[in-house]
């Protein structure tokens, strides 16, 4: 059986040559703009997927999207074997939460703690939704032994005491984020709590990006045409429980719900990610047979 890459790869030549991760193209195709998956998983521990976490590379500068468990060491692996220097550890230094669920920020004191204690200097900067903030203060006060102790006068980080701080901003709908390399808009999406998708507009691409959410014509009109849509899919087990099953409903998007989006949509890419499924043949094919656009499943460490 051909593998999901390989049959992605064979639907058309334009598909294949959005399927191919980056780092396998050749170098005058490389973008400026680079998404690498760091983690592709729900919450069951599947040991090939990480929680769910993105970055968004833009010349040399990596910008987080959600902290799912494994997220620094993730970071790391892309930056020792995909040789993307944006992602060494204590170069992390800007994330964006598109909810506060714990599948998606059980990664935050591994991104708070890790790189400072290998030698990031300044703080972060970190945008999410109401409550980002009281996270914040909580996890600090948590490890404040850790802090105290590091930082007195025999303390290994005593020299750089600002690499474990971090600057929480609490985000609502529109621009939230603005720098030479990339503009980011939060936009209102449909989830168990107050959650936003981020679109990233750069010099060469346009990207959004869904986190959890039912489907939302919010999603739609922020692609209207971009040129990536990185979204999720809940394929439910065979026997879901009623709650389970109403919770799918109110709050996550089924793959009929997905093309049907991405019809709307249009985006040049859609990428399918944050999705549970063990069988993902299974799902490359149900979900071929519903859509007829350029779509792929993400798979931990992938690059586009």
């Amino acid at each position: 059986m051909l593998s999901i890459a390989v049959r992605a790869m064979a639907v058309s030549l334009t598909v294949a040559t959005l399927v191919v991760p980056l780092w396998a193209r050749q170098p005058q195709q490389v973008q400026k703009t680079r998404i690498v998956f760091l983690g592709t998983g729900a919450p069951p521990p599947l040991p090939d997927r990480s929680g769910p976490a993105t970055a968004i590379v833009v010349n040399d500068t990596a910008y987080l999207i959600d902290l799912g468990a494994g997220v620094v060491r993730r970071a790391n692996e892309a930056f020792l074997t995909k040789h993307i220097n944006a992602l060494e550890p204590t170069k992390l230094r800007v994330a964006f939460l598109t909810h506060l669920h714990s599948d998606h920020t059980v990664g935050y004191p591994d991104l708070i703690f890790t790189p400072w204690t290998i030698g990031r200097r300044v703080p972060l900067d970190v945008y999410g939704p109401r409550g980002i903030k009281a996270m914040t203060e909580h996890l600090l006060e948590a490890y404040r032994v850790d802090i105290d102790t590091r930082t007195n006068a025999m303390g290994i980080q005593h020299d750089f005491p600002d690499g474990h701080k971090v600057n929480a901003h609490e985000v609502t709908a529109g621009v939230v984020y603005r720098d030479a390399n990339v503009t980011v808009t939060a936009f209102p999406t449909k989830h168990a709590m107050e959650s936003y998708g981020y679109r990233f507009d750069t010099a060469d691409r346009s990207i959004v990006i869904s986190g959890d959410t039912n489907p939302t014509p919010e999603t739609i009109a922020a692609c209207r045409g971009c040129d990536v849509l990185i979204h999720e899919v809940l394929r439910p087990g065979r026997t879901p429980s009623e709650v389970g099953k109403r919770f799918a409903d109110n709050y996550h998007t089924s793959i009929d719900q997905l093309t049907e989006l991405a019809r709307h949509a249009k985006p040049g890419l859609l990428i399918i990610y944050h999705q549970g499924a063990t069988d993902l043949e299974g799902l490359f094919d149900e979900f071929r047979a519903k859509y007829s656009g350029p779509f792929v499943i993400s798979r931990d460490l992938d690059v586009f």
